[in-house]
């Protein structure tokens, strides 16, 4: 019996600019590619229900990264999908064909979720659009000797006429996780070349590294993945699963990555399993996972759950990584919006916003005093963003959730903020994109913003609407 595609029943948190799929569940961004004239993102995507599932790859394109269109599912697991499920992975173009490099997953017949293999596999495109898998699959059926079963998330990419993959791994011995490079000529065959780099031990650095992604940034490679089974540090690291980099340089000959610590990318409570691509003009954008495992994601009862992250452009500076909403975002500002302030009481105000779904909002305040912003909606749904101006301490709380996220910035006079907000999420851009924030946030009231002893002559504020519906499901 064919299974029926889950409907969206209420479109109350579906946002307007980020890409989601068109009904069911949506994890892991994968195969962010630019090919003929379109710039590709498939992911992780269970179409069945709003629930993660038998894994496929949904797709979507775009002509200029901000308004994207949605496209048939590009990879189905084999039969029975019970069984089976196609998992991450990314896309390389060659002899202008579309190469797609993704991780089978297998479970065996026992029933129990250990019980299970992956291996990788590829499948081709000529138009994009349309995806036959290799007659020969799997090109890797096995992990080395020295891995578990834990083998996934290929990374593709070219270095002269040499195609290499990253790998996500464990070792067999220590249980802890690494990354795995491996070399070809013709992306069918591959060489096992060894082991790049490996956590130190489960709790500082995790016991598996998924989405492994390497790319350099002004002259350093830049290791970014996602471990799992980290251990809070205080006040780091308090996420189910973290998203960070490493920076170092790695050397194909020897397979060896030398590498500094770990460092999170993104401080929010939803962010995860990220993916770069370089476009035609040089810039190194990623997409990441707007959500967390084991959220509670309201969206689920309409039908839907997951999106990804607006893309972001990746900057190298001090050994840090910037991130910034990519230039494109522009193109979805259909107007500048006067900024409506009223007095509430004491040193508080507010800024009214508009009816609109979707604004962005462009602030600057003086860092030599402390304050609170809050966008507060009439539900009293909340989120509030704190500054502690002796530590430069930023802090995020959300009122549907008991635990904050923390994250520092550089002492400076100015703090500017960069705000995404899309009906059920907020990205926070703080100084440039030193410091980032991805929340979802849920409320069917459009929010206004609260600030908290802030001296309104010593802000400076712009706020745009964004488009409507810039994403076509």
């Amino acid at each position: 019996m064919t299974e029926k595609l889950i409907q969206v029943t209420n479109p109350r948190y579906r946002p307007n600019f980020h890409v989601a799929a068109p009904s069911g569940w949506i994890n892991d961004p994968n195969g962010f590619v630019y090919f003929k004239g379109y710039y590709h993102i498939f992911y992780q995507y269970h179409p069945y229900s709003a629930e993660w599932g038998p894994m496929h790859w949904g797709h979507a394109r775009s002509l200029d990264l901000v308004h994207w269109e949605s496209l048939p599912i590009a990879l189905s697991p084999e039969k029975p999908i019970s069984k089976n499920g196609i998992f991450s992975g990314s896309a390389l173009v060659k002899d202008d064909k579309l190469y797609l490099m993704y991780t089978g997953h297998h479970f065996g017949d026992s029933g129990d979720d250990d019980d299970f293999y992956e291996d990788q596999n590829i499948a081709v495109s000529e138009d994009g659009l349309n995806f036959e898998k290799y007659a020969n699959n799997p090109v890797i059926s096995t992990p080395p000797r020295d891995n578990t079963a834990n083998f996934r998330d290929p990374k593709l990419w070219q270095s002269d006429d040499t195609y290499y993959v990253i790998l996500g791994g464990q070792t067999l011995d220590s249980k802890v996780g690494r990354v795995l490079l491996y070399s070809s000529k013709d992306l069918l065959s591959w060489h096992y070349e060894g082991t790049i780099a490996q956590s130190q031990s489960v709790a500082t650095e995790g016991y598996m590294w998924e989405c492994p992604d390497i790319f350099s940034l002004a002259d350093q490679d830049v290791l970014l993945m996602s471990p799992q089974g980290m251990q809070p540090d205080h006040e780091k690291y308090l996420n189910l699963h973290q998203t960070g980099y490493m920076i170092g340089k790695l050397d194909v000959a020897t397979a060896n990555f030398e590498r500094s610590g770990f460092v999170e990318i993104d401080h929010g409570h939803d962010f995860y399993a990220s993916q770069t691509m370089l476009a035609p003009d040089g810039r190194r954008i990623m997409f990441g996972w707007m959500a967390m495992w084991e959220s509670e994601m309201p969206e689920k009862k309409d039908g839907w759950a997951g999106a990804l992250t607006f893309p972001r452009e990746l900057t190298l500076k001090d050994n840090h990584v910037y991130m910034q909403p990519v230039a494109e975002l522009d193109q979805l500002r259909i107007k500048q919006t006067k900024n409506k302030i009223s007095f509430v009481s004491g040193s508080t105000t507010q800024l009214l916003l508009s009816d609109a779904d979707s604004h962005e909002i462009q602030m600057q305040l003086k860092a030599d005093e402390d304050f609170t912003i809050t966008f507060m909606a009439a539900d009293d749904a909340a989120l509030a963003l704190q500054f502690a101006h002796q530590e430069n301490k930023v802090t995020i709380s959300r009122s549907d959730r008991i635990d904050k996220r923390i994250a520092y910035v550089n002492e400076s006079a100015i703090i500017k903020l960069q705000l995404l907000i899309d009906r059920s999420s907020a990205e926070i851009f703080i100084n440039d994109g030193e410091t980032v924030f991805t929340e979802r946030y849920y409320s069917e009231i459009h929010p206004n913003i609260i600030l908290d002893r802030i001296n309104f002559d010593d802000v400076q504020v712009t706020t745009y609407e964004l488009e409507k519906d810039a994403v076509k499901y």
